[in-house]
């Protein structure tokens, strides 16, 4: 009766962990995240200011301290996470465990690497949280659609920017052809490519233009393709987020996964259930 008792407060603990740590939907969730923020924000301000070399002299004392309190704080923050977890080798694998566990390496490797303690500003990349923090769902919503549009039509980018590649080749190998005798920036075809590139993304850099009527008339023509270049993979991407539904920013007590269903009932990573079952 005592190890069920045990075994069920211990469940109530990870379960309140759960919800402060990984959700914001509660007044202490969001407290947890939104100090997170200030730490990660804090953390980074100090390694932006311990680079300059005349405040480093100055307070470079200070900055270290601050800088190993917040990364004492950091790992305990990521171990409570992945004792929350049920499945926590999956949260560490994940996106933003991979981010957590790489926010507070760098510290540590300083002790042995000299220099390691600026790869910190990694950390720069857990700010993504605030997307979740302050229940911008829609823009959460919005990005997961972007990125499950981009898995599905990755054959088709890629056919396409082989063609672009070999669009590129040989717009440059004809560009070299027009000029090469008398415009001395073609001086071989890779040079020629690259102008191609440059012209066919309607970057414009200047560093090489052409200098014959027929060379800037065909520049032209690539000026122009260039904007079909780009609306091709546009069309794609939108074509495919047009098949898939939004998803919710429920964070999975298995692993800690988000974006599942609406009417999700288990996690399709790992397969936990997303509410406590009774």
């Amino acid at each position: 009766m005592s190890k069920d008792h045990t075994l069920t407060a211990r469940q109530r603990l990870r379960q309140r962990l759960h919800t402060i740590i990984f959700e914001a939907d509660t007044p202490a969730g969001r407290a947890f995240d939104v100090g997170l923020l200030v730490a990660i924000i804090v953390s980074l301000i100090v390694v932006i200011l311990e680079s300059v070399p005349s405040l480093d002299q100055r307070y470079g004392v200070w900055f270290s301290r601050l800088e190993w309190a917040l990364t004492i704080l950091f790992t305990i923050e990521y171990l409570l996470r992945l004792y929350c977890v049920r499945k926590p080798w999956l949260y560490a694998r994940s996106f933003y465990g991979v981010v957590d566990l790489l926010s507070i390496l760098p510290t540590y490797l300083s002790l042995f690497v000299e220099g390691a303690q600026l790869l910190l500003a990694v950390r720069v990349l857990r700010l993504l949280r605030v997307f979740r923090i302050f229940k911008l769902a829609g823009f959460m919503r919005e990005a997961r659609l972007l990125v499950l549009a981009l898995r599905a039509s990755r054959r088709k980018i890629i056919v396409f920017m082989l063609f672009v590649v070999l669009m590129v080749t040989v717009i440059g190998s004809i560009m070299y052809v027009i000029e090469g005798d008398t415009n001395p920036a073609f001086q071989n075809i890779p040079i020629s490519i690259y102008w191609a590139i440059v012209t066919l993304t309607t970057v414009g850099f200047g560093d090489i233009t052409p200098q014959t009527y027929l060379g800037r008339f065909f520049s032209a023509v690539v000026m122009i393709l260039g904007y079909a270049v780009i609306a091709v993979p546009t069309g794609v991407v939108t074509m495919e987020m047009m098949r898939h539904q939004s998803t919710n920013t429920q964070a999975c007590p298995g692993c800690g996964s988000e974006g599942h269903d609406d009417n999700a009932r288990y996690c399709k990573y790992c397969g936990s259930a997303l509410e406590e079952e009774t």
